[in-house]
């Protein structure tokens, strides 16, 4: 597998690494087979969170007694001393170790302001020995971009795939100039990318990224094993894989990363605002149901209160894009099949 320096922190990191949230819908035993084929196979980095329910409980059943031959990554959604330090406890008896390699601060702007008990905790875990090395995830451009300029934080986690905006490559070469780790998480664009061999030559394109991809099955282990093994790089037929996907898909592409919910009238905006895509990039046929028909027509039940478009951290009007969706959803079916749905 190859590696790469996770900047300043020394850690080498494997391309690709393992993302573990999937992990948490497989049984124990089938996510220890998983976890330790991808260990077999070269992949030494494993990325987890405290929130993500029993994955870090799987990394420590599937690692005991090999440690020091693994770096694993966890993160914490707390905001104050206390709830860090209980978080970072937590990890250290889940995972069954003494130490973290890194500990990140999970998407909260809250991390911008040092005075924060957040920091608090991590810097004392860091001088007992229970942290070597300190991050952030984030989903909001400007914040991402300030942990960086500032540089407070070693590594920065952030969505990129070959949809990313000019603004958004231009994050990741900030981090190779200030020698800050990039972690690429949502490679695959909400599971809308389906050519691993492009995806994972997009990132090899650049040097300093280290892409986590979310594994929960072993054919997708082969898969990214295989990606990983051949190292295939950008040629004519992936590109235009790549530009395919980008005349489709960049633009008014929800990312499905659902911090525009709740929706005080309950309507499924991560679903609705990318369902035009959904419905031409997946069997559309499974989409017209009154289950699915029930969730269309709660569209009309939006006040416009712009909620949603002041959380997205995309810069987008989801209650535009749903209402858009539904008048697609019934228009698609009449195109593909000469009748109206109802």
């Amino acid at each position: 597998m190859d590696k790469i320096k996770l900047g300043k922190t020394g850690i080498m990191a494997t391309r690709p690494a393992f993302g573990a949230l999937p992990i948490q819908r497989r049984d124990k035993k089938e996510a220890v087979e998983i976890l330790r084929a991808a260990y077999d196979a070269g992949i030494t980095y494993y990325d987890t969170a405290n929130m993500y329910s029993d994955s870090e409980e799987k990394l420590g059943l599937a690692f005991e007694g090999m440690r020091e031959n693994v770096t694993i990554a966890t993160k914490t959604g707390g905001t104050d001393k206390e709830t860090v330090t209980k978080h970072i406890e937590n990890s250290l008896r889940m995972l069954k170790t003494d130490y973290l390699d890194l500990i990140q601060f999970h998407n909260t702007p809250k991390m911008l302001d040092l005075e924060c008990g957040a920091w608090d905790a991590v810097r004392e875990a860091k001088q007992k020995g229970y942290v070597r090395h300190i991050g952030a995830t984030s989903h909001q451009l400007p914040v991402a971009m300030e942990l960086v300029e500032r540089e407070l934080i070693e590594t920065i986690q952030y969505p990129f795939s070959y949809l990313a905006s000019d603004s958004e490559i231009e994050l990741v070469k900030k981090c190779a100039e200030k020698e800050i780790g990039f972690i690429a998480m949502k490679g695959l664009a909400g599971g809308f990318l389906t050519n691993a061999q492009a995806c994972h030559a997009f990132m090899l394109e650049h040097p300093n990224v280290v892409p986590i991809w979310g594994i929960q099955h072993m054919w997708e282990l082969e898969q990214w094993i295989q990606a990983g093994n051949e190292n295939v790089r950008l040629n004519d037929e992936l590109r235009a894989v790549i530009q395919k996907d980008r005349d489709e898909l960049v633009g008014s592409f929800c990312r499905c990363c659902g911090y525009c919910l709740p929706c005080p009238v309950d309507i499924d905006i991560p679903q609705l605002a990318r369902l035009n895509r959904l419905l031409r990039r997946s069997p559309w046929e499974g989409f017209y149901n009154d289950f699915w028909k029930s969730r269309i027509d709660n569209i009309d039940n939006c006040v416009e209160c712009g909620d949603c478009a002041s959380r997205c951290p995309y810069g987008l009007k989801p209650y535009e894009l749903v209402k858009a969706n539904k008048d697609d959803y019934y228009a698609y079916y009449k195109e593909m099949t000469g009748k109206e749905f109802k």
